[in-house]
């Protein structure tokens, strides 16, 4: 049986998976939800490919992203980060985590949890798109500018528009499979 999927999919069964099972299927948890903004933000400038492929190891080296763990990084943990080949070795990048846990912290202190902070962009729904092709599909939204506004404003680095709608498309508050893939709308039924 032929399976159409969205046109940005290789043909590497990590990157069909991860199509297949985790992209544009609502998130509700706030761990989950950190670790993918925080990956979005290793992406930018590069493919999300080539972060995928090195997602375990992130997890791995950033506690798997636990917040109360990454804000005690100190100099000694940046420059073992800076100095391993598993990883995006970006020192900004890194800093940006470490202030993000800080602020997700803040977020979670303010609103009681990350995740329906994040879902208020969207009005706490999935954005239903129904894009025919790749190229109709935006870089960025009214909700992803708002979302970049907003985390800005609390701190957050390497939140831009760009890299919030990116997180909006993978975390399934924007469903933008092309109406010919076979994912389209079933994000809905995954329920919370």
């Amino acid at each position: 049986m032929n399976i159409t999927r969205c046109g940005w999919v290789n043909e590497d069964p990590l990157y069909m998976a991860y199509h297949d099972e985790e992209w544009g299927k609502p998130l509700y948890d706030d761990r989950k939800m950190f670790e993918l903004l925080m990956l979005e933000g290793m992406q930018a400038g590069l493919s999300w490919y080539t972060v995928l492929k090195k997602r375990e190891h992130f997890r791995e080296v950033f506690d798997e992203f636990d917040p109360q763990k990454i804000v005690l990084y100190d100099e000694a943990k940046i420059e073992a980060l800076m100095q391993d080949t598993g990883i995006i070795r970006n020192r900004l990048k890194i800093y940006a985590i470490i202030q993000n846990a800080v602020v997700y912290q803040q977020i979670c202190r303010e609103e009681g949890s990350f995740a329906k902070y994040l879902w208020t962009f969207t009005g706490g729904e999935p954005v239903i798109n129904g894009w025919e092709t790749r190229s109709e599909v935006p870089a960025t939204s009214p909700q992803s500018d708002q979302m970049s506004k907003a985390l800005k404003k609390k701190g957050m680095k390497f939140v831009g528009s760009t890299i919030c709608y990116a997180f909006m498309q993978a975390s399934g508050m924007v469903d933008d499979h092309t109406t010919d893939c076979f994912c389209h709308q079933k994000g809905l039924m995954s329920g919370r």
